[in-house]
C-alpha cells in the first residue's frame, strides 16, 4: 500500500471530525502538505524502480568504452606489425643492393687490375668491362702512361664506340690520336687529330690537336700544312703553351729555312 494514500485518507478523516470550519482543499494547508509529500514518494518510487535500468545503460555504456579502447589497441598493433613487416622488407633489401654494390665493384677492381697489372688486352675488349664511362676513360689513359700504346690504343677505339656520347669523348680521341704520334706513325695521328677538329669544335684539347696536326705535318715535310696549323694555334690562344710551343716550331723552321 502506498504510503502517500494512507496519509490522504487520514488527512480527510480527520478534517471531517475535528474542524467546524470548513476550507477549500487548495486553501488547506494540510492539503497542500500532503499532496506536495505524496509528489514526492511518487518520484522516489520512480526513481527506485529506474535504478536497475540507469545501472544498466552505465554498465552497456562501459562496456561500449573498453570495447573502442580494445579495437583502437588491435589496430595500432596490427598497423605496427604491418609497418615492422615494411621495414624488414626495406631493411632485406637496401642490404642486397649494398652487397651488390660491393661484389659489381669488387669485380670491376678486379678486372681493372688485370688488365693493368700486365695481361693482355683483348680486341675489342675495354679495359673495365661493364664499367662506367669514367673508369673505362681513366684504365685506357693508364694504359698509355705505363707506354702499352697498342693497348691503349685498342682500348681508346673501344671506349669511342661503347660511349661515343660520353664527356670524356674528346680527351679519349685525343689521346688516341697521340698513341699513334708516340709511336711516329705521323700519318695515323694526323688524321686522329683532324678527328678532334671536327667532331669536338668547343673541346678544350682543341689548342693542342692544333699543335700535333702541326708537327705531324712537320715531320711528314708537309711544311705548308704544319705552318698553317702552328700559325692558328698562335693567333688564336695567343696565352696557352700550346702557343708557345708552337711559335718555337715556327722559330725553327724558319731558321731551317722551311
Amino acid at each position: 500500500m502506498r504510503l502517500s494514500h494512507s496519509l490522504l485518507v487520514l488527512g480527510f478523516a480527520l478534517l471531517a471530525s475535528g474542524c467546524e470550519l470548513m476550507v477549500a482543499p487548495e486553501d488547506d494547508p494540510t492539503y497542500i502538505k500532503t499532496t506536495e509529500l505524496d509528489n514526492r514518494v511518487t518520484r522516489l518510487e520512480r526513481l527506485v524502480e529506474n535504478e536497475g535500468l540507469t545501472t544498466l545503460l552505465a554498465r552497456v555504456d562501459a562496456l561500449q568504452k573498453d570495447t573502442q579502447e580494445l579495437r583502437a589497441q588491435v589496430e595500432e598493433m596490427k598497423y605496427e606489425a604491418e609497418q615492422s613487416g615494411d621495414r624488414q622488407r626495406q631493411l632485406y633489401l637496401d642490404v642486397d643492393q649494398r652487397l651488390q654494390t660491393i661484389e659489381t665493384a669488387a669485380l670491376r677492381l678486379t678486372e681493372d687490375r688485370s688488365v693493368l697489372e700486365g695481361s693482355a688486352l683483348a680486341a675489342g675488349q675495354l679495359p673495365v668491362p661493364g664499367g662506367t664511362d669514367r673508369a673505362n676513360y681513366q684504365a685506357s689513359f693508364e694504359l698509355l702512361k705505363q707506354g702499352r700504346y697498342d693497348e691503349a690504343a685498342s682500348a681508346l677505339q673501344q671506349f669511342m664506340v661503347a660511349f661515343p656520347n660520353s664527356e670524356y669523348a674528346d680527351n679519349a680521341q685525343y689521346w688516341l690520336a697521340e698513341t699513334h704520334y708516340v709511336t711516329q706513325d705521323y700519318k695515323t695521328a694526323l688524321k686522329e687529330f683532324q678527328v678532334v677538329l671536327d667532331r669536338f669544335p668547343q673541346s678544350r684539347k682543341l689548342p693542342d690537336a692544333l699543335l700535333k696536326i702541326g708537327f705531324c705535318n712537320y715531320e711528314l715535310q708537309q711544311w705548308s700544312g704544319a705552318r698553317d696549323a702552328l700559325s692558328t694555334v698562335a693567333s688564336r690562344y695567343p696565352e696557352t703553351t700550346a702557343a708557345r710551343l708552337a711559335n718555337q716550331r715556327l722559330e725553327r723552321m724558319s731558321g731551317e729555312g722551311i
